[in-house]
This record gives C-alpha cells, structure tokens and sequence, in this order.
C-alpha cells in the first residue's frame, strides 16, 4: 500500500497501541512515538511532529481531549485521529470541533483504518 507517513499513537492499552503499530507498519507507514498519556502525547508530538497522531479519548492523567487541545496549539496543521470506544459522543464531537479530523470507533478495522490515513494525509 506504501503510505509513506511518521505516526504517534496515543492509547493508555498496550493492545491497543501494539494493534494500530501493525497495521501502520502493514501499510508503510512509520511509528515514530508509542505513549499512554496525554502529557507524553504533548511531549512526543513536539520532538517528532509526526504526520498523523492516533488519539484514545480516555486515558489516566492528561485526557486525550487536553492533549488534542495542547498540540493543537503548538500546531494548527496537526492531523489527529480520534480512536475511541463507542458512548463518548460528546467528547468525540469537542474533539472534532477542536481541529481532530477523524473518529475510528475501537476495535479498528485495517481497511477502514487505511482509508481514513489517506484522507486525512490529503486534508
């Protein structure tokens, strides 16, 4: 598939974090930074700035939705995918219109996945 891309995932499930790496790693892509909280989320996207950071919504210490908030500050362009479990609409939707492109609803699904990184890559 070959979508040559640096990517962040942000997810406090090491199942999570290890299920999204492979499906990067099966499409080309890059895995630049691997955290399971919002503050190192803020930390990493500032020493990689990668192409695309997967963002899990609930996480212990920094929520993902700070996290989204902060590195949307330090860069406006970011390209940030919301992954989360379904029932957390509101958050969802606050992290949409905060600047996040996309939401992936837990467990991925590796086509659905793949075409959600192109797109995203294109905006």
């Amino acid at each position: 598939m070959g979508i040559m891309a640096k990517f962040m995932i942000v997810d406090d499930s090491i199942f999570q974090r290890k299920n999204l790496e492979k499906i990067i790693i099966r499409i080309g892509g890059e895995v630049v930074a691997e955290v399971s909280d919002g503050k190192d989320a803020v930390t990493q996207y500032t020493r990689f700035y990668p192409d695309v950071v997967f963002m899990d919504l609930l996480m212990p210490g920094m929520p993902g939705i700070e996290a989204v908030e902060k590195i949307l500050e330090v860069d406006r362009n970011a390209k940030i995918i919301i992954i989360s479990s379904i029932g957390y609409k509101e958050i969802v939707d606050k992290a949409l219109s905060l600047g996040a492109k996309k939401f992936i609803v837990k467990p991925v699904d590796i086509d659905n996945v793949t075409d959600i990184i192109k797109s995203v890559l294109k905006s």
